[in-house]
């Protein structure tokens, strides 16, 4: 299934359940938070099963965000690759870091 349909089958699956207006971001941020810590217990324990069905709950949750702000999912990935497309940075120990807060973390001459 295409990403739009998934999305459009997401969004009904929320209306009906009263998700976007019986609701709000905040709310709904709340939810995410709660998923987050799921995804995290799942990658402490080894457990692909719990990292994937959070990661696809968080997902959900966005897109229902994103309705309740009366955008869409491509219009703020578009919008966020405008202003990441051209970041720099660098990996530190399996973490990019952008280039002005690695000049913050390092100060102007490069050292820690």
């Amino acid at each position: 299934m295409r990403m739009d349909e998934l999305t459009a089958n997401i969004l009904g699956w929320a209306n009906d359940r009263n998700l976007i207006e019986g609701s709000t971001v905040d709310k709904q941020f709340v939810k995410m938070v709660e998923e987050v810590g799921e995804l995290a217990a799942g990658l402490a324990r080894g457990k692909p099963d719990v990292v994937d069905d959070a990661l696809g709950d968080i997902m959900v949750i966005a897109i229902i965000m994103c309705a309740q702000r009366g955008s869409t999912p491509p219009n703020i990935l578009e919008a966020v690759w405008d202003i990441i497309k051209d970041r720099k940075g660098k990996m530190v120990d399996g973490v990019f870091i952008k280039e002005n807060d690695a000049m913050m973390l390092t100060g102007s001459n490069g050292q820690a």
